[in-house]
């Protein structure tokens, strides 16, 4: 996911020191957070005159990542419908992290995260979260015949296994949450590798990522069912958005109303995201919003949504 990852800088040992070094991260994305261009344009306008914004993307397949050299994936796609919308027509890409996405955002690495990141209360205290662009559930990679009877977070604590969860991702909280043994990798392929090497007996991950990954190799792997992972009984209902630093709000609402267009049309979303490998199974909830997630009273959203979201009344 990160062969080319940003690093977090050096604290400077004196002020003019740290001064430069503010400067210099600014000037890695295409405008200062917060401050716009420096004629007093706000950042979506000195973005506009630009003509580029600048993303951050981890390289999980099939969200964002590079292929040969480009830059793909199903949020990369929307990205360039909605930022094109919005006259800004090229969208570049800084790989990044996981964990360091948010942090880098903050320090004006780059203008957004582009990484179908989990919309969580404790992410929107640090970021402003576009409305929900897809949904997405949990699977795990395990070796060919599932010998431990995986189906759901329980089962894997259940039968005592090993997970093998991406750093700072939300399946390492599942873990966390339920006790469950793991190990921390920093990319899809580092999670098979585990798995595969007996270091882990299984991996968590998005159910769309994983089969993508298992598409791809030959190792005696399978994928087992998605699923809805549920801590103390609530289900940990799960979508994606774009992300923005704080005070960007007239940036984010301005891709808030083209996402809208999209997220409207499933024809049109799924013409977006279907190359991909995303299918009507990803497509947002209607009704589920920002909001409620960052709010992450789940249990409220499930009852009040429970047909919508597949779940059992």
């Amino acid at each position: 996911m990160s062969t080319s990852s940003v690093r977090p800088l050096r604290r400077a040992v004196f002020a003019a020191g740290s001064a430069l070094t503010l400067v210099a991260l600014a000037a890695c994305s295409s405008t200062a957070p917060n401050e716009g261009g420096g004629d007093g344009a706000s950042t979506l306008e000195q973005l506009q005159e630009d003509g580029t914004v600048t993303v951050a993307f981890n390289g999980e397949e099939p969200y964002s990542y590079e292929d040969g050299g480009d830059l793909t994936g199903a949020t990369i796609a929307l990205d360039r419908e909605i930022f094109g919308a919005l006259g800004i027509d090229n969208v570049e890409g800084t790989q990044t992290e996981w964990n360091s996405l948010i942090p880098g955002l903050t320090a004006g690495r780059y203008d957004t995260v582009s990484a179908g990141m989990s919309i969580l209360p404790e992410r929107c205290e640090q970021a402003l979260f576009s409305e929900p662009e897809i949904m997405y559930t949990t699977a795990f990679m395990v070796p060919d015949g599932n010998p431990d009877n995986l189906t759901d977070m329980q089962s894997a604590k259940d039968a005592g296994v090993k997970l093998a969860v991406l750093s700072g991702a939300i399946e390492s909280g599942y873990a966390d949450d339920l006790e469950i043994e793991k190990i921390e990798v920093g990319d899809a392929q580092d999670g098979l590798d585990a798995v595969t090497s007996g270091r882990a007996d299984a991996m968590a991950l998005t159910g769309i990522s994983l089969r993508t990954l298992e598409a791809k190799t030959d190792e005696a792997v399978e994928v087992t069912d998605s699923f809805v992972a549920e801590i103390d009984g609530v289900p940990q209902i799960g979508a994606g958005a774009e992300v923005f630093p704080k005070g960007e709000e007239e940036l984010r609402d301005a891709y808030n109303e083209e996402l809208a267009k999209i997220t409207a049309d499933k024809e049109r979303w799924l013409e977006i995201v279907e190359p991909f490998g995303f299918t009507e199974a990803e497509y947002p909830v209607e009704g589920l919003t920002t909001e409620q997630l960052c709010e992450g009273n789940l249990d409220e959203v499930a009852k009040e949504l429970a047909p919508e979201l597949g779940l059992d009344g």
